[in-house]
C-alpha cells in the first residue's frame, strides 16, 4: 500500500519522489556571499588607512614647535601685550618634577599623571602644559595641551593625577609634558 508520501529529501518531504525545485544555483549564493565579504574587506580597510598616521612626505609640516617662555622687561610699561608676558615670567622657576602616562578611554585618550614645582615666591593657577608624543623609535606624532585652573601655591608642589589631555594616535609610545605659561595668583 502506497501512502502517499515519495521520500524525504533535504529540502522536505517530496510527494512524488521528485527532487524539490531549488531557488538559486549554489553558484549564485556563493557569489553573493563573496561580494560581501569583499565589501565587508574594503570597509575594514578603509578604516585603517585613514587611522594610520601621515607618511613621511607630510612629516616637515607635523614637527613639534618648541615653546619657550616669554621674558618681561622691567623698564618697559605695562599693555595690554605686555600682560601674557608677566603671566609667564615665573616660568623659570617653575618645573614638572615627574611625570608618567598611560592610555584611557578604550585606549584612544592620554592619561597623564605629573607633578608641578613652584619655586616662585607666589602661587600660580591656570598652568598650561603641553605635551609631545612620540612613536617607539623617536619620531613626532602629535602635540596635546591642556590647562589646569587649579592653584599651585608658593614654594610648594602640586600632582595633577590622571589628567586627560585628549585623543592621541595608535602608535604613539612616549610623552614629554612641559609648561607653557601660568598666571600669577
Amino acid at each position: 500500500m502506497k501512502s502517499g508520501f515519495g521520500r524525504i529529501g533535504l529540502g522536505g518531504i517530496v510527494g512524488n519522489g521528485e527532487e524539490p525545485p531549488r531557488s538559486q544555483p549554489a553558484t549564485r549564493v556563493w557569489l553573493k556571499r563573496g561580494v560581501l565579504w569583499l565589501l565587508a574587506a574594503g570597509v575594514a580597510g578603509s578604516a585603517v588607512w585613514l587611522s594610520m598616521p601621515p607618511s613621511e612626505v607630510n612629516a616637515a609640516q607635523a614637527e613639534p614647535v618648541q615653546l619657550a617662555p616669554a621674558s618681561v622687561d622691567p623698564a618697559s610699561p605695562t599693555s595690554a601685550s605686555d600682560t601674557s608676558a608677566a603671566e609667564a615670567a615665573g616660568l623659570e622657576r617653575m618645573r614638572i618634577s615627574s611625570q608618567t602616562w598611560h592610555r584611557g578611554g578604550l585606549g584612544s585618550k592620554a592619561l597623564v599623571t605629573f607633578t608641578v614645582r613652584n619655586d616662585n615666591d607666589y602661587a600660580v593657577k591656570d598652568v598650561e602644559i603641553v605635551c609631545a608624543f612620540t612613536r617607539r623609535d623617536g619620531s613626532h606624532l602629535t602635540d596635546r595641551s591642556r590647562v589646569l585652573a587649579d592653584v599651585v601655591g608658593m614654594k610648594s608642589r602640586k600632582t595633577f593625577a590622571r589628567v586627560s589631555v585628549g585623543f592621541v594616535n595608535v602608535n604613539a609610545d612616549q610623552a614629554k609634558c612641559s609648561l607653557v605659561t601660568a598666571r600669577r595668583v
